[in-house]
């Protein structure tokens, strides 16, 4: 059967979309949005194309003009102004104007009869005519008329002029006529975050261990009068393990011990007992009115709140006795624990999501978010995604938006690398990464380049944790402060999001022998921490935190431009600004034992510097300066003096 209606137009290729559009590209407030797509038709005629944007659920769409480069590819950007879910898409025409006034053009030599051109010009500008609105119509019936009249006169150059000229081509451009055109369908979409998704500092503490006092539990009081200092490092975020009332049954001892002895706490994530789930409080915390102080006194700071989601259930939870069905059973019908072999986690019992009754699961655990958003939790740190199916995830990070646009959710999902991308597709705005084991410059350029220069830029944001509860790097155990100076800086400059946990201003790296776990772990026990004790970091830790915020380039996630150097150990790369209003140039040892130099390749190009040009480079971590020339420059950097520099190029 011959077709009744076709594209006449052909849009390929656009860019960006993920998986043909099935999910949606990620920006956050204020950021634009670049795209591009082959556009071309059958013949010879001129074509326009507008790029289309609205809020989802908007009738109506903004519009602005797409601009032709080579080989038939067009581009066009737009700006985001609000959180929630946009859509876009692309309209292109045969633009019938522009190719009557290309063939005309090309037709009007001395002695041509344009008589027939000219009218069918006439058709094209009546046609816009009736389009046009209030005075736009008046002017051009017009000029219109004009035309008429000259070609009756025989001033055929009149004519011509009159129908080709600047005003007549203006009031053209604002009534084109679409109707041999093609629009892109159904819409591409992007899930708008709010900044602080792009562009924040964690900080992971357990309100248990604030205390002064050894062995006494900590509060959420003691927690408020620790949170200025927090602050005054420059963290924006505050992460907290579970809050939640922890179990009896099998709790753990110190060091994952099975067997405990009195004042043993437990673990967080063994969540539930006679007082409550995952919607309470542990008492040894306080009260809800402490969480609400709590709350208060953040948002006062300006620090923004994240909570560990876990779904993981103590023996002695309520869903046990209540919801028995939403756990693994054995064949003796006992209910299974959590493992991750070698590890036992004899006081987890996990949630299982094939159960028959999952929409009483699913809904419970939607219940469980808009609770803690109710308490004031703006973002929460998911543990463990990876091991629940992604169609739950997909759901219920859609119906918390639909109420709570606002809410940003990141996934702790150390596994394999097309599930932590398929997790950032169906919702999670951050993710945790691998950045935590790549310590080599060829490691950290490719995986840095990965992130932000391909297409995972589009929809994944990496947050750099320098280190975790679970995780001290061996970096860390054997390379002492040089390491934790040197991973600080890697962490907070690489990615716009970077988080520590507590402890690492401190330096400590004592390990559990022959793994990545510390020794003497706070997921078991209470750790009572001297703040100020010698060899701290936190005047380091603070002066680049300090640098970020009064750097714009650093607070961007996709521009990372790798700079040359000719020792491995030295790792170089640039941030920089659209409009190069602001440059940094950071450079990091990678050794924390030797110290090491190398001549730095500076792009003068790409920074908007001539190779003749004069230009300061400014250490915004010593505060000292150097004047530097032409295309190369030597650093030298030692664990005993300086592990890196983080450099603002000035022109003189």
């Amino acid at each position: 059967m011959v077709p009744k209606n076709y594209p006449r137009v052909i849009i390929e290729a656009v860019e960006p979309q993920i998986d043909g559009g099935r999910f949606p590209i990620k920006r956050v407030v204020g950021e634009k949005v670049a795209v591009s797509a082959d556009i071309y038709k059958e013949g010879h005629d001129k074509l326009a194309a507008v790029l289309k944007v609205r809020p989802a659920g908007d009738p109506q769409w903004q519009e602005s003009p797409m601009v032709q480069g080579d080989n038939d590819r067009w581009y066009g950007e737009f700006f985001v102004n609000s959180i929630g879910h946009w859509e876009y898409a692309i309209e292109a025409y045969a633009e019938r104007y522009l190719s009557w006034v290309d063939e005309i053009s090309k037709k009007n030599v001395p002695g041509a009869n344009l008589g027939s051109e000219l009218l069918e010009g006439l058709v094209i500008l009546r046609k816009s005519a009736v389009a046009a609105q209030g005075e736009d119509r008046n002017r051009m019936l017009g000029l219109i008329a004009a035309i008429e009249s000259a070609m009756a006169a025989g001033e055929q150059q009149g004519a011509v002029d009159l129908g080709i000229g600047t005003v007549m081509r203006g009031l053209m451009a604002s009534y084109p006529d679409r109707s041999e055109g093609h629009q892109l369908s159904p819409p591409l979409t992007i899930m708008v975050n709010r900044p602080v998704t792009r562009f924040a500092a964690w900080y992971e503490f357990f309100p248990r261990s604030q205390g002064s006092m050894p062995y006494r539990h900590g509060t959420l009081q003691d927690s408020i009068r620790r949170l200025p200092e927090i602050k005054a490092m420059g963290f924006d975020v505050v992460y907290l393990p579970p809050v939640h009332p922890i179990g009896h049954s099998f709790r753990k001892g110190k060091n994952n011990s099975l067997v405990t002895v009195p004042g043993d706490v437990g673990s967080p994530w063994a969540i539930g007992n006679e007082h409550g789930g995952h919607m309470a409080l542990e008492p040894q915390l306080g009260t809800w009115d402490d969480w609400d102080r709590f709350v208060a006194t953040c948002r006062k700071l300006g620090i923004e709140i994240a909570l560990d989601y876990v779904m993981n259930c103590s023996p002695d939870h309520p869903y046990v006795a209540e919801h028995p069905d939403w756990f693994f059973h054995r064949p003796d019908g006992s209910i299974k624990y959590a493992e991750n072999p070698p590890k036992k986690y004899q006081d987890v019992y996990p949630l299982n999501f094939a159960t028959d009754d999952r929409a009483g699961l699913w809904q419970e655990m939607l219940k469980i978010f808009v609770f803690w958003v109710g308490k004031g939790v703006t973002t929460f740190r998911v543990d463990n995604p990876h091991t629940k199916p992604v169609p739950f995830w997909e759901w219920v990070i859609g119906e918390v938006h639909r109420q709570h646009p606002e809410v940003i959710f990141l996934a702790e999902a150390f596994t394999k690398p097309k599930m932590m991308r398929l997790l950032a597709k169906v919702g999670f705005a951050q993710s945790y990464t691998y950045f935590t084991w790549r310590n080599h410059k060829h490691d950290l350029t490719e995986y840095v380049s990965e992130l932000t220069c391909g297409e995972m830029k589009e929809y994944f944001t990496g947050n750099f944790f320098a280190n975790t509860p679970d995780i001290l790097p061996p970096i860390l155990q054997f390379g002492g402060r040089p390491a934790f100076i040197m991973r600080a800086v890697l962490a907070a400059t690489l990615s716009s999001v970077y988080g520590i946990y507590s402890g690492y201003e401190l330096c400590e790296n004592e390990a559990i022998p022959g793994k990545e776990e510390y020794l003497d772990s706070e997921k078991y026990e209470i750790k009572v921490r001297d703040w100020k004790a010698p060899g701290n970091i936190v005047e380091i830790i603070t002066r680049i935190n300090r640098i970020r915020r009064a750097s714009p380039a650093l607070q961007s996630y996709n521009n990372v431009v790798f700079l040359g150097t000719e020792n491995p150990n030295i790792l170089a790369y640039a941030k920089l600004t659209e409009d190069k209003s602001d440059i940094i140039v950071c450079v990091v040892n990678l050794d924390p034992f030797h110290k090491h130099g190398s001549l730095l390749h500076i792009p003068l190009a790409t920074f908007g510097i001539d190779e003749s040009e004069q230009y300061q480079a400014h250490d915004l971590l010593s505060d000292e300066r150097y004047r530097w020339s032409g295309p190369t420059a030597y650093v030298e950097l030692a664990p005993d003096t300086k592990m890196a520099h983080i450099i603002k190029i000035r022109r003189w």
